[in-house]
């Protein structure tokens, strides 16, 4: 009865949260649907003026990366002794991932009670000409909240969207700020050049507060430079991570690009130390190496839905490793092509990440590893992305490292578009016109190339096309489903109907979708 009245509790607060999402509108650049400008009353109205001022925040903005950069420094300076506060969006699973205490996400009792701490007071003193924030507002300001009260020592804020008007900019003296890799993104709300897309970003730097980079096209970089310039900001441009400063270990995340976010997490950490008077930064002199605690902070963090490698449990031992899913929450031409890489490197040399089952999973992956392999992408992205640029772009990439797919699998998102917890409602009519729009450009790219292996091709038509209960339209090379738990349960039967085959199968184009995937695999 308690458990039941816990969930009940938690549920509760994710209906109130869910009340805040309101339909997002093509905004201006001022973002003003939003309304930037209230976020210092809503400060105000619980009380956070002072904490805020006095948080020791890190501030990373980027297009790609950010959120792998901001977990590098959470995880370097926890190992560094620090009481460290995560904030991070979007979640995959449980708004709750949003939130994280020591590298853990706040438990449901504590999420809970600061939730309400924020909402009550917030809906006592809202009014007609100051509403209730937006969720992405309520979201960054339940953040301040939970770190103020849990005392973090750092707390590292990865902005949500651009960065002058995103919520996490009412920090107004970051210790120090980071820009991640940029491209092209949100070009509806932030600017249709790289140039203007920049200038967005570098809202987050602050007068006099040092700022760090990765190498960015030119275009990009003149802009964060000037920027820099007029802020009167110590602007530096960071070289990747030299892998030779692991001691002979491998970053945490997967992937060569992450030796780019590990430089910049490196250097968001050093300058941190150094300005608030830890001791730490004594060891930094030396730039052949790194500490301990840096590289111990590198080679174990973990983030969920990028470059994540899970095999499917629901098969016995005979049939374990026959359908494993390769997860990653690209949703750019950029980091789709990093992705294709990191798919294509990894398809025919899989070692598993859970090392609980490290020994079963390699001892049952070996037995078999002669086994026929087929490649699967399993596929969604936003309707505001252009998938006549994402799915060559990823096509091309893995075909330039070997790999080529026998079958796309186009789906709606499981949840509804912002999922808020474990109990999202997904619509009761879906529209399958963007997933038909995605696999008519699947097929004629296809039809062009032609250049697969049809063998393959041929074992799954049958069954596509004989099973129009699941299936919602068949094509040559491609398929749309209704749901994605249909698509999972025709990969998972066709796993059973096909013995001497393992199924790879790349899970990408959308974090919505990749989050989707984890929920019903993980089951």
């Amino acid at each position: 009865m308690a458990e039941d009245s816990k969930a009940t509790a938690y549920q509760e607060a994710m209906d109130a949260l869910s009340s805040l999402i309101t339909k997002r509108s093509r905004a201006d650049k001022s973002n003003n649907g939003d309304r930037f400008d209230l976020i210092f009353d809503y400060i105000k109205m619980l009380d956070l003026e002072e904490s805020i001022s006095k948080m020791k925040v890190i501030h990373v903005a980027g297009t790609k990366g950010k959120g792998s950069t901001c977990t590098f420094t959470e995880s370097i300076l926890r190992n560094c002794g620090f009481h460290t506060g995560l904030f991070t969006s979007p979640h995959l699973i449980d708004v709750r991932e949003r939130f994280r205490l020591n590298g853990v996400e706040i438990c449901e009792e504590k999420y809970i009670s600061y939730f309400w701490w924020c909402f009550d007071r917030l809906k006592e003193k809202t009014n007609e000409d100051i509403p209730m924030p937006s969720y992405f507002r309520f979201l960054a300001l339940l953040a301040f909240k939970i770190f103020s009260a849990e005392q973090v020592d750092v707390a590292i804020l990865e902005v949500g969207l651009g960065g002058k008007y995103d919520a996490t900019n009412a920090v107004e003296a970051p210790v120090v700020c980071g820009i991640s890799s940029l491209g092209y993104d949100h070009m509806e709300i932030l600017g249709n050049t790289l140039g203007e897309i920049a200038g967005e970003k570098a809202g987050i730097f602050k007068h006099g507060v040092p700022a760090f980079t990765v190498p960015q096209p030119d275009e990009a970089m003149n802009v964060l430079k000037e920027k820099a310039s007029q802020l009167d900001v110590p602007l530096q441009v960071i070289p990747p991570l030299n892998a030779n400063m692991l001691n002979g270990l491998k970053l945490g995340l997967e992937g060569e690009h992450q030796y780019v976010n590990a430089g910049l997490a490196v250097a968001l950490c050093s300058s941190w130390l150094q300005r608030t008077g830890r001791p730490e930064a004594a060891h930094l002199e030396q730039t052949d190496s790194l500490p301990e605690q840096f590289i111990k902070g590198l080679t174990t963090a973990s983030l969920q839905g990028r470059a994540q490698i899970v095999p499917d449990r629901c098969f016995d031992a005979d049939n374990y490793g026959d359908l494993v899913f390769y997860l990653d929450g690209a949703h750019s031409p950029e980091s789709l092509e990093v992705c294709g890489k990191w798919f294509s490197q990894q398809v025919l040399s899989y070692q598993p990440q859970d090392k609980s089952s490290h020994e079963f999973v390699s001892k049952h992956l070996n037995e078999r590893v002669r086994k026929q392999t087929t490649q699967i992408l399993l596929f969604n992205c936003m309707s505001v992305r252009d998938p006549q640029v994402l799915l060559p772009r990823l096509m091309e990439s893995c075909a330039n490292h070997g790999v080529r797919f026998k079958k796309a699998l186009f789906v709606p998102n499981t949840s509804v578009y912002f999922k808020v917890g474990p109990h999202s409602v997904p619509p009761t009519e879906v529209d399958f016109s963007w997933q038909f729009a995605l696999q008519k450009i699947w097929e004629n790219i296809m039809h062009s190339n032609k250049g697969g292996d049809d063998k393959t091709t041929d074992v799954f038509s049958e069954d596509l096309k004989d099973d129009s209960e699941m299936c919602v339209r068949s094509g040559e090379t491609s398929a749309v489903f209704s749901s994605l738990p249909l698509a999972i349960k025709w990969l998972r039967d066709t796993v059973q109907q096909n013995r001497s085959v393992r199924f790879q199968v790349l899970v990408t184009g959308s974090l919505h979708l990749v989050g989707d995937a984890l929920k019903l695999i993980k089951k």
